[in-house]
C-alpha cells in the first residue's frame, strides 16, 4: 500500500506581475514491498562437475520500426528465425553495445530491437544435469525466448539474470535464442528518462531524452554464458570476512543448495569446505554435515590490502565447496557431486563519524569516477580495455575507483579483488527526479541486485545509493528514507554514501546525506562555478567540506570535480578546455586537499574522470565528455603526470611506499643535486 498526498507550494517568481501556484505530487513512503531477494547467480566457474561455454560472438540482430516497438511480440517473431521476417537482418557482436557498430539507423534508434544466433548442445548434458542460460548485462529490458519458448526476463541493465532452459533445448540438435532488447527509459526506470514524439522531415519519431551526461548506449553488452550443474547443486554462497589483531582471519560461509532429491538415489550427505592459499596449500577446511553454515578460522592469516598499502596487495585465497552424496543408505558419501571455487580475500572493514577503517587503518581514498565506454564497442564488455584500464590505474597511483553511474562488469570486480583496487560500488539511480512508488521499487530492486552480486568481493568498500538526486526537493525526504532503511538491511557489512550536488545548508539542503554513513558530494569549482577563475578554489571547497561535516558528523569525500579538456590544445595562461588549464585546476584542488586531510575526517579525493567518454549530442559537448585524464583510447594528457606524481607523493607519506624510480625526469645535474626533478607536491 502506498500512501499520496498533494501539496500546493507557492512559487515567488512573477509572470506579468501575478505570483504562480506551482502544483507538486509529494508521496509519503510510508508502506512499500520489499523486492523479492535474488536468489543463485553465481558466476559461472568451471570445476569437475560444471561446464562453462560462451555464447559470444556474431549475433543477428533485426530492427524493430521506432513507431510500433512491439510489432515482433504480436507477430511473434521468436517463434522462427528473423529471416523469414523479410526485413533486413546486420551482423551484430555481442558483446557490444549496438549504437556505434553501424553507418546509420542504430546510434539513436529508440526502442526495441531483436537478437538471434543458434548454438548446438552436446547430448552429454542432457543425463542428470541441468542446463543454465546466463546474461552478464542486456540494456535496459530483455525477453529472451530459446526456440520459440519464453526463457526468461528482466529489467534494469548493468546486472545479471538466469534461467534453467533444461526443459526447452534440443539436446543433440541445433537450438535458437531470440532475445528482445528495448532501450527505453521513463519515469520508472533506474535511470530515469523520457520518450516523446517529434515531427521530423519524414514524420514522426520517438527520442529518447534524459538527464544524466553520458550516452544511453543499449544492447547485450555483456558476455552470455551456457552452464552446467548438476541437478542438485551449490546455487549461492555468501561469506563475511574479519581479521583479529593477532592476525587470525574469520570467514564466515553459508551456502544454499537448489534443486530436487525426492526421485533419486543420490541423497547429499556433506560438505567439504576448504581454504587454500594462493600456493594451493590448505589454510584451513571443515566438514559440514546437514546445517549448511559455518566459520573457518585462519591463523596467520595473509590479509587483503589495497594497492601502496601493502607489499603484496589484493591477496586472495581460494574458498572450495565439494558437495558429497550417497549412493547407497548407509554409505557415509564418498562421491563428488559439485564443486564450486570462490576466491576470497580476508579484511576487517569498519568505519566511524570521522573515519573509514580497513584491517583497523584508516583509508585515504584517492581515484576516480569512471564509466564504461570505449569507442564503437560502447558499453559492452572488453578485455583488452579491462586489463588496459587497470594498467593505468595502478600506474597514475591510484587506490579507488566509483562504479559511476552503474555496476560495472563482474569481470572488473575481479580484477579489483585481484589488484587490491577498492570500489565504491554505485547503482544505476543517476539524477533521479519525481519521487514516485514505482521508481522507490525498482530503485530497491537495483541496490538488492547489485549487493547479491557483488557481496562476496573483497574490493567493495561502500554501497553508493544514487549520483546526483534531486534530494533537496520536499518528495526526497520520504523516499530516501525508505530505500536507505531497506538498504542498510542488506548491506553486507558495508557503509551507504552517495554522490551529492545538493546544498548541505537550506533553502536547497540535501535531504539524503543525513541517512548515509559518508558523505560524498560532486563540486566543479572554476567550471561550472566561477569557470575560468582558479583562483576561487581553495577557499570554496574547503568552506563547503567543513559545512558537510559539521552539519552531518560523517567522514566526507569528494567524489567528482575536474573540467572538460580538448587533448592537444595549450594556453599561456592558462584558458579554459586547455590541458593547462586542467593542470591549473588539479593544482588548486590539490592544495585544498590538503588542508582539509589535516582535519582527519576528510577521506578521499576522486577526480571526474578517469577517461573522455560519449554523451548524448548537444552544443556543449565536442564528441562527448572531455573531463577524463586519459583521452577515449587511453593515451594520458598533460594531467595524468601530475595526477600520477599527486598520489604517488600520497602513497609515500601515508603508506611509506617507495616512489616508482621513473617518476621524475632527468632535468640538470643542479636539480636536486641528482638532476631529477622533485616529486614531492
Amino acid at each position: 500500500m502506498w500512501l499520496l498526498s498533494v501539496v500546493i507550494v507557492a512559487g515567488h517568481g512573477e509572470n506579468n506581475g501575478q505570483e504562480e501556484a506551482q502544483q507538486q505530487r509529494v508521496f509519503l513512503h510510508e508502506h512499500f514491498t520489499a523486492p523479492v531477494p535474488t536468489t543463485g547467480l553465481l558466476y559461472p566457474r568451471e570445476s569437475e562437475t560444471r561446464e562453462v561455454r560462451k555464447l559470444d560472438g556474431m549475433w543477428r540482430l533485426l530492427i524493430s520500426q521506432p513507431s510500433d516497438p512491439l510489432q515482433g511480440v504480436r507477430e511473434k517473431w521468436y517463434d522462427d528465425s528473423l529471416h523469414k521476417t523479410g526485413l533486413e537482418i546486420i551482423p551484430m557482436p555481442v558483446p557490444a553495445s549496438y549504437n556505434d557498430i553501424t553507418t546509420e539507423k542504430l546510434r539513436d534508434h529508440v526502442g526495441t530491437v531483436w537478437y538471434e544466433r543458434t548454438f548446438f548442445v552436446s547430448r552429454d548434458w542432457e543425463e542428470n544435469r541441468r542446463t543454465w542460460l546466463r546474461f552478464g548485462s542486456v540494456h535496459y529490458e530483455a525477453v529472451v525466448w530459446i526456440n520459440g519458448q519464453n526463457a526468461m526476463s528482466h529489467i534494469i541493465g548493468h546486472l545479471p539474470f538466469e534461467a534453467d532452459i533444461s526443459n526447452i533445448l534440443s539436446f543433440g540438435g541445433e537450438n535458437r535464442i531470440t532475445v528482445m532488447c528495448d532501450n527505453r527509459l521513463t519515469n520508472h526506470t533506474v535511470p530515469q528518462g523520457q520518450v516523446s514524439t517529434v515531427k521530423t522531415d519524414s514524420g514522426e519519431t520517438p527520442i529518447q531524452s534524459y538527464t544524466f551526461d553520458f550516452f544511453n548506449y543499449a544492447g547485450i553488452h555483456r558476455s552470455v554464458h551456457l552452464y552446467t550443474t548438476p541437478l542438485v547443486h551449490i546455487s549461492d554462497i555468501a561469506i563475511s570476512t574479519q581479521l583479529s589483531s593477532d592476525q587470525v582471519g574469520r570467514i564466515d560461509y553459508r551456502i544454499w543448495l537448489d534443486g530436487s532429491t525426492e526421485n533419486s538415489t543420490m541423497q547429499p550427505t556433506h560438505v567439504l569446505v576448504q581454504l587454500r592459499d594462493s600456493d594451493g596449500v590448505v589454510a584451513a577446511q571443515q566438514v559440514n554435515r546437514a546445517v549448511y553454515n559455518g566459520t573457518l578460522l585462519v591463523p596467520g592469516a595473509k590479509p587483503w590490502w589495497p594497492y601502496l598499502m601493502h607489499p603484496e596487495p589484493g591477496y586472495l585465497y581460494s574458498l572450495e565447496f565439494e558437495l558429497f552424496v550417497s549412493s547407497d543408505e548407509g554409505d557415509d558419501g564418498d562421491e563428488v557431486l559439485d564443486a564450486y571455487r570462490l576466491p576470497v580475500g580476508i579484511r576487517t572493514l569498519s568505519w566511524t563519524h570521522t573515519s573509514l577503517l580497513l584491517n583497523g587503518k584508516p583509508l585515504y581514498l584517492r581515484g576516480f569516477g569512471r564509466h564504461e565506454d570505449s569507442d564503437i564497442r560502447g558499453k559492452g564488455l572488453d578485455n583488452a580495455l579491462l586489463a588496459r584500464d587497470f594498467n593505468l590505474i595502478k600506474w597514475v597511483g591510484a587506490n579507488a575507483y566509483r562504479t559511476s553511474h552503474y555496476p560495472y562488469s563482474e569481470e572488473s570486480m575481479q580484477f579489483a579483488d585481484e589488484h587490491g583496487i577498492m570500489i565504491v560500488d554505485e547503482c544505476s539511480a543517476v539524477n533521479i527526479d519525481i519521487f514516485e512508488p514505482e521508481l522507490l521499487s525498482n530503485h530497491m530492486s537495483a541496490l538488492e541486485q547489485l549487493i547479491h552480486r557483488d557481496r562476496n568481493h573483497a574490493s567493495v568498500i561502500a554501497w553508493s545509493v544514487a549520483n546526483e538526486p534531486r534530494s533537496f526537493k520536499m518528495g526526497a525526504l520520504s523516499y530516501f528514507q525508505a530505500l536507505v532503511n531497506y538498504t542498510r538491511s542488506i548491506a553486507q557489512g558495508r557503509p551507504l554514501t552517495a554522490a551529492i550536488n545538493a546544498s548541505p545548508d537550506p533553502p536547497k539542503q540535501c535531504h539524503l546525506a543525513a541517512l548515509l554513513d559518508i558523505v560524498g558530494f560532486n563540486r566543479y569549482n572554476a567550471w561550472y562555478q566561477n569557470s575560468g577563475r582558479t583562483d576561487m578554489i581553495v577557499n570554496l571547497l574547503t568552506e563547503e567540506a567543513q559545512r558537510w561535516h559539521q552539519n552531518f558528523g560523517k567522514p566526507v569525500i569528494l567524489f567528482e570535480y575536474g573540467a572538460d579538456t580538448m587533448e592537444g590544445l595549450h594556453s599561456l595562461p592558462a584558458y579554459i578546455w586547455s590541458e593547462d588549464y586542467q593542470v591549473a585546476l588539479f593544482s588548486q584542488h590539490f592544495k585544498a586537499f590538503d588542508k582539509l586531510r589535516k582535519q582527519k575526517w576528510f577521506i578521499g579525493e576522486f577526480v571526474w574522470n578517469f577517461a573522455d567518454f560519449k554523451t548524448a549530442q548537444t552544443y556543449t559537448r565536442v564528441g562527448g565528455n572531455k573531463k577524463g585524464v586519459f583521452t577515449r583510447s587511453r593515451q594520458p594528457k598533460e594531467v595524468a603526470h601530475i595526477l600520477r606524481w599527486r598520489y604517488f607523493a600520497l602513497a609515500k607519506e601515508l603508506d611509506r611506499v617507495p616512489l616508482p624510480k621513473h617518476l621524475s625526469l632527468y632535468i640538470s645535474s643542479s636539480v636536486n643535486g641528482n638532476g631529477h626533478a622533485r616529486t614531492e607536491l
